[in-house]
């Protein structure tokens, strides 16, 4: 199936065969369905806290942060092409093409979005008359324009304020000083790009950096990172044949979200929060996000110490069955973790392993939101290959449709997950993990999709908060819908959350 010229071509990208075999036994035979034990509900996997929890556990973070390093990690290489998807199909439409309500809105609102000076300028430039819709769409999304149908959404200019405007990426800059802020006033931000918009970025950086340390009294420390070549997954014609590019090399994929676990795993910090590159607010609704974050940076700390402390005392030799069984409770509250059916009959020395083994992971604690509508990975009760049952964030193409049972209880979720996590990844030890060590391969997704006409099937590795983490101890906590703002498309803009 593959000449040397294709083992080379693997070799360049840091492909091992054994890996690429693994990704056409998935293409033949597809990734298993998750087997769901049921929605995870307030009181039933997710935490709802008093308003004094979250004070407390915001004060918390402030207390015992101290010389842990703390990093915001944000994916960011999601190019806005979706976000202006309708004002495309406007632009290439025939002239007898009425406009749609969604390009309508925002023809008539161009008053009320951040790029409108921007926008100006241009139109006056090129002498773009107020009535002519379609050269109006044209500078906005063209590269003779603001190019925004070619910019990824970190540098679309997303509010504006009395004297300026903010790309999405400068918001993340402004709120990442107000939650991911070390002792030492240092805010270190990674953000992965697309390599060919790497050196636009490092530009708006370069052009507001300072600003903002001036204005916030901080320093920042900004990374950049790209999906690396290694986790490319290769594609396939629909009879599970490697698909070829025109010069006869094999067409590979980027490997999706999930990829970035790499990325993340390269990281040296002890608390890395998480968050999407479109969800963000203007400084008016900032201190909602910022109290919840920090509440869940508290509770993360607090679970990693009574965690470790547990590890300590486990391998003090005088560990009695009273000591299991609190840890054993431990487990299952606030690592959400339900050990196999069996453990009742196990030996103390095989439950103080497994405690272990179990306790030694990284920690995750997830904040969510009650279901209204968006889009998100489900909240449930999942079963593991060895009998044990975790929480898990779900996407509907892990789930077995055509079995009723498990297609009923989706209907039972109340929350999903908007991309709101904190996490510890290091051991007692402080050793970082090795976050490889603590994903579900088995959780992937195939898709159809097409390259110069030709259709083809891809693969995606598990999701970053999906099957990337399936292994990692989660506590899942109920946060206000305020928390959660994205722009999915620039109409989402013009909501009263991302105006002034």
């Amino acid at each position: 199936m593959f000449n040397t010229e294709d083992l080379n071509q693997f070799h360049a990208k840091g492909i091992e065969m054994n890996v690429v075999e693994q990704q056409l036994e998935y293409f033949r035979n597809g990734f298993p369905f998750l087997r769901l034990e049921r929605a995870a509900t307030v009181g039933d996997g997710i935490l709802k806290m008093t308003e004094d929890d979250y004070e407390k556990f915001e004060q918390t973070y402030a207390l015992k942060l101290g010389k842990r390093k703390v990093f915001k990690f944000v994916p960011a290489s999601g190019a806005a092409t979706r976000m202006f998807k309708d004002l495309f199909d406007f632009l290439h439409a025939d002239d007898n093409v009425v406009e749609n309500n969604s390009v309508k809105e925002v023809l008539d609102n161009l008053d009320n979005f951040a790029f409108n000076e921007e926008l100006k300028k241009i139109m006056n430039e090129k002498n773009i008359a107020s009535s002519d819709r379609k050269k109006i769409s044209a500078a906005i999304l063209l590269n003779d324009g603001l190019n925004y149908g070619n910019l990824p959404k970190g540098m679309v200019l997303f509010h504006k304020y009395e004297n300026e405007a903010r790309t999405a990426l400068e918001e993340h800059l402004v709120e990442g000083a107000n939650y991911a802020k070390n002792t030492d006033d240092s805010v270190n931000l990674h953000f992965t790009v697309s390599p060919e918009h790497k050196k636009g970025f490092e530009e708006l950086i370069n052009r507001n950096l300072k600003k903002y340390e001036n204005l916030l009294g901080i320093h920042y420390n900004i990374y950049f990172s790209q999906q690396k070549k290694s986790t490319d997954v290769i594609a396939v014609d629909f009879d599970n044949r490697p698909v070829r590019n025109s010069d006869g090399t094999i067409l590979f994929r980027p490997g999706g979200h999930g990829a970035l676990l790499e990325n993340m795993n390269d990281i040296d910090a002890d608390i890395i929060f998480i968050k999407n590159i479109d969800n963000v607010v203007p400084d008016k609704l900032k201190p909602v996000t910022v109290k919840y974050k920090k509440a869940l940076a508290g509770l993360l700390i607090e679970i990693q110490e009574l965690t470790f402390n547990f590890i300590q005392l486990l391998h003090d030799e005088k560990c009695n069955d009273d000591l299991i069984n609190h840890a054993l409770n431990f487990m299952k509250k606030w690592l959400s973790h339900q050990p196999p059916a069996d453990v009742s009959t196990w030996t103390t020395e095989q439950l103080k392993s497994y405690i272990l083994k179990i306790f030694n992971r990284p920690i995750r604690v997830c904040g969510m939101v009650r279901n209204e509508g968006e889009p998100g990975g489900g909240l449930f009760w999942v079963s593991n290959s060895d009998g044990s049952v975790s929480l898990q964030i779900v996407e509907s193409s892990q789930i077995d449709a055509n079995d009723p049972i498990q297609k009923a209880m989706t209907a039972e979720a109340t929350h999903f997950n908007p991309v709101d996590l904190v996490c510890a990844v290091k051991d007692r030890e402080e050793k970082r993990f090795d976050l490889l060590k603590y994903r579900n391969p088995d959780t992937g997704f195939i898709s159809k999709k097409s390259k110069d006409g030709v259709e083809l099937k891809a693969q995606e590795l598990p999701g970053l908060w999906n099957g990337a983490m399936a292994n990692w101890n989660t506590a899942f906590v109920e946060v206000p819908i305020e928390t959660f703002n994205p722009v999915k498309t620039v109409n989402d803009l013009l909501r009263k959350q991302h105006q002034q």
